[in-house]
């Protein structure tokens, strides 16, 4: 099984210091780089665009909700014509930035609230959905597992990576747990990856309570903003390679080839 390992980077900006873009671009095989509506600035994507080339890292565009504050995790509602172009306007901007790089985005990864909306609102995902493919139809769409989100990607006719989180809980619907809820979050090393090693035996989600909700993965996500990212991710890596499942780059997972 060949898997992907992605982290969610490019998302300081200004004086503020976000998660750690250098170390972690060498260990994950995918980049979602901010666009800078939820964190990132110029100076900020184009080292994290620069990183993931000498790495050879894969890189997407990371949209999220316009709100710096709130680090894009606070729910939003927008008109669908508003969504619409401002993910046609995020990828956009990452996508030049990249091209002019010499390292071409290969998918789009919406943030934080607007991807957990996206994931139980259809709505919401198919207009996500119809931006990317109008902004590039061959980018992918890393969405989660079992989500309308990967459901709309599909629809729109992208190719879709389903992606399983290794630091957060799930619903018995497959959503993620609420952060607002205890034990959302995995903090630990060990709990990470004995949370992964489970999903991976169980062939799918495995929730809070146990249950197993078959589908086939892609990629799996270490928040690049926490504490322990670093070390969870590095430590993923090893042992999925002593599982005997190669990570690889997004396009490599998803398509069988690397872009």
């Amino acid at each position: 099984m060949k898997i992907n390992l992605n982290a969610d980077l490019g998302e300081s900006f200004g004086a503020y210091s976000i998660g750690n873009d250098e170390e972690l671009l060498g260990v994950v095989g995918a980049a979602n780089i901010a666009c800078g509506f939820h964190g990132g600035d110029p100076v900020v994507i184009s080292r994290a665009i620069a990183r993931a080339r000498e790495t050879g890292a894969s890189i997407g565009a990371h949209p999220g909700h316009a709100d710096l504050q709130g680090f894009g995790r606070r729910p939003m509602q927008l008109a669908p014509e508003e969504l619409r172009m401002s993910v046609i306007y995020q990828v956009s901007a990452v996508a030049g930035m990249a091209r002019a790089l010499g390292h071409p985005i290969t998918h789009v990864k919406p943030h934080g609230a607007m991807n957990n909306q996206a994931c139980v609102d259809r709505a919401m995902a198919d207009t996500i959905a119809r931006a990317v493919a109008e902004t590039d139809p061959d980018l992918i769409l890393l969405a989660p597992a079992l989500s309308e989100l990967a459901a709309a990607g599909e629809a729109a006719g992208l190719t879709v990576a389903l992606e399983i989180f290794a630091d957060r809980t799930y619903e018995p619907d497959g959503s993620l747990t609420p952060r607002s809820r205890p034990g959302s979050v995995l903090h630990g090393t060990q709990e990470a990856l004995a949370h992964v090693k489970r999903m991976i035996e169980a062939g799918g989600l495995v929730t809070r309570e146990g249950e197993v909700l078959p589908t086939p993965f892609h990629s799996i996500c270490v928040h690049g903003d926490g504490p322990e990212a670093l070390g969870t991710a590095s430590a993923l890596r090893e042992a999925l390679a002593d599982w005997g499942h190669a990570p690889v780059d997004l396009p490599t997972a998803v398509r069988g080839t690397a872009a």
